[in-house]
């Protein structure tokens, strides 16, 4: 490419300096000029607790800022969670203390909580609902949803796009992915027109915990420059 002939070029269309109006950015497809959370400087959000559903609602494009980013820093620690998490080939089950059936063939049996003594060698178990279960390896995904609801309004949502983006900035093609407890990624609004575009947007941030070799689609797994995928 002719460096010179591209540098001109954009002289034509902005003249020799480094200002654009701002309600002309779109059209122009020079997005950088705009003023607003960069996906350099975001809005930030942490999360220590899942499942945990952010909402958006704003607007975006013309006199506004054209981009809006926020990062998301997960930090799951796993001792406190709003939802029963199945290990694998398990599935979730309720004990209640205080209902009573009465079966012909067994007699009631009474469970203290706070007691588990070892017998016929067997050890007590973890009986707590409200921990992140153990995952082989030790590697576990979160799973990340982007739902774009939109305003019903298809004139201003067909030009408003939503994408989730990688801890190394880079996107990621589709609105789902899986991460783990301690990463963090990125969200981006963008307008693709010189008009006020509003949204309405969620993000479901844990709904799934799922071990490595449970995702049967490899390329949900957020990919990482230094690593690469995994």
């Amino acid at each position: 490419m002719d460096v010179t002939k591209e540098i001109n070029a954009n002289y034509i269309v902005y003249g020799a300096s480094d200002y654009t109006a701002a309600n002309g950015n779109a059209a122009s497809k020079q997005l950088n000029f705009s003023i607003g959370p960069s996906i350099s400087r975001p809005d930030q959000q942490n999360v220590s607790v899942i499942p945990h559903t952010f909402k958006y609602e704003g607007s975006v494009g013309l006199f506004g800022s054209e981009n809006y980013f926020t990062k998301i820093q997960l930090s799951i620690v796993g001792d406190i969670v709003k939802s029963c998490f199945e290990e694998e080939f398990w599935s979730c089950g309720t004990l209640r203390p205080s209902t009573l059936i009465i079966d012909n063939q067994f007699d009631e049996a009474i469970i203290d909580f706070n007691s588990f003594p070892i017998v016929n060698q067997y050890e007590e178990a973890v009986a707590n609902s409200d921990r992140l279960p153990y995952l082989p390896g030790g590697r576990g995904f979160l799973s990340i949803e982007l739902t774009n609801l939109k305003t019903l309004n298809e004139f201003k949502d067909k030009d408003l796009d939503i994408r989730l983006y990688t801890m190394d900035k880079e996107e990621h093609t589709f609105n789902k992915m899986y991460v783990q407890v301690y990463d963090h990624f990125y969200i981006g609004f963008h307008a693709r027109n010189t008009r006020i575009l509003d949204y309405n947007v969620e993000c479901t941030i844990g709904a799934e915990l799922r071990s490595y070799d449970s995702i049967a689609d490899k390329s949900l797994i957020m990919k990482r420059i230094k690593s690469g995928s995994f």
